[in-house]
């Protein structure tokens, strides 16, 4: 049986250009255990996994696998299997015959072929294009061949894309069985409800960096869990809760009671002889969590630093303000001046004036004159047809005579121009 190695994560950091895809990123990946690895788009996850398979060079820090770069394994396809995308076979080649090229590339006997293709379910369509394939079988094809080698680290990229219902289920039992041989599995997923499922270990990553990591019981705080009891006699239960000065908010579902474990209410229910058809601990679900995480609304502390707050403002600058003297004063006659008792005044006069701008100096842009074009000379317009077949013809004005044009001017008007 291949053991699992310890996959570590050391300040990796990697920018392309003036852009940081992931940012001093340190995390410990145990064996024996399915370790969720979530993130919205462009958070780093694919790069990072890159980076840990040798895909990508950092640009700072260390990705290891047992203490090991990939470039140093002896076997790497027996040490580590991976699957980041469902789309590098070729169309052209059978699922089978794509397996042995890569058992052949790693010394492996062709007969771990077909063993494969029957785990993941594809033992009747070996013989079968790879281009005429679905995303969910290129999917379990993927998976293949990341488990050719038989390695003692699995790591996949969104293994449930594609899958069905069914085929999410068999997904979920088939890297349960792989965590419990003892094998490091290492999975990305946006489907935070398949991981809530699947997964022992969570690590979430936010703008290239971490913001938890941990086991799925250390997500949420102890306070935000709840106990969820009813009972057919809900005046009795409340009677009891009454009496221990317990405060339950009562919804259509039972009694909501915080700051009490099921355990302690369950007793007082049988202490008191009633009949319970609910007893529940209801908390924050993973993808309130999850979204308050990498928004920055919640920080963990298994992100090793606060979330970056906004820059403050400089305290010696002093605020930006309008210098109305600088402005020159408005060309012309001035306006007249306006008291403030005439500003505050109540009631209306006949002679009262009116709010004006004389209070602010305004600037008048320059005007910029612009001269008219000439106007064309007067004469009657020619107007223009387009035939069906393309042809542009001009059409003279009502009482213009169009021979006038090509008649040359000391020739009559009564002489016929040739054409």
């Amino acid at each position: 049986m291949p053991d699992g190695q310890v996959l570590e994560l050391a300040g990796l950091t990697k920018r392309f250009g003036s852009i940081s895809a992931v940012d001093d990123l340190s995390a410990r990946i145990e064996p024996g255990q399915v370790t969720g690895f979530l993130g919205p788009n462009g958070a780093g996850k694919t790069t990072s996994l890159r980076m840990l398979l040798g895909l990508v060079r950092p640009t700072s820090g260390t990705a290891t696998i047992g203490g090991k770069h990939f470039s140093e394994l002896t076997s790497p396809l027996q040490t580590v299997g991976a699957a980041l995308e469902a789309s590098s076979f070729h169309p052209g080649r059978s699922a089978a015959n794509h397996l042995k090229v890569y058992a052949r590339a790693a010394g492996l006997q062709t007969s771990r072929v077909d063993e494969v293709l029957g785990l993941v379910g594809l033992a009747d369509v070996a013989g079968r294009r790879v281009g005429g394939f679905s995303l969910g079988m290129r999917q379990r094809l993927g998976l293949a061949t990341a488990l050719l080698g038989d390695p003692g680290v699995v790591v996949l990229d969104e293994p449930s894309n594609g899958l069905d219902p069914e085929g999410i289920r068999w997904m979920r039992s088939l890297l349960r069985h792989l965590a419990e041989e003892g094998r490091t599995v290492l999975i990305s997923s946006h489907l935070l409800a398949e991981v809530q499922q699947t997964v022992d270990a969570l690590l979430i990553i936010s703008r290239g960096r971490l913001v938890f990591q941990g086991g799925i019981e250390d997500l949420a705080d102890p306070d935000e869990y709840a106990t969820v009891v009813d009972s057919p006699d809900r005046a009795g239960l409340s009677r009891v809760l009454d009496e221990r000065g317990i405060e339950y908010q009562l919804l259509r579902n039972g009694f909501t009671i915080r700051h009490h474990d099921p355990v302690e209410i369950g007793g007082l229910a049988a202490g008191a002889g009633i009949a319970l058809s609910n007893l529940q601990s209801k908390g924050a679900s993973l993808e309130d969590i999850f979204l308050e995480l990498v928004s920055g609304v919640r920080v963990h502390e298994s992100a090793g630093a606060a979330a970056p707050s906004e820059p403050a403002p400089d305290a010696e600058t002093p605020p930006s303000t309008t210098n109305l003297d600088a402005f020159p004063a408005p060309t012309g006659a001035p306006a007249p001046a306006v008291s403030h008792d005439a500003l505050s005044s109540d009631a209306p006069g006949p002679d009262e004036a009116r709010p004006s701008t004389a209070l602010v100096a305004v600037m008048t842009p320059p005007r910029t004159v612009r001269t008219a074009p000439e106007a064309p000379e007067a004469g009657p317009r020619q107007s223009y047809a387009v035939a069906s077949t393309g042809v542009i013809d001009i059409v003279s004005p009502a009482g213009h005579d169009d021979r006038a044009a090509d008649r040359p001017a000391d020739q009559p008007l009564d002489q016929e121009v040739p054409r």
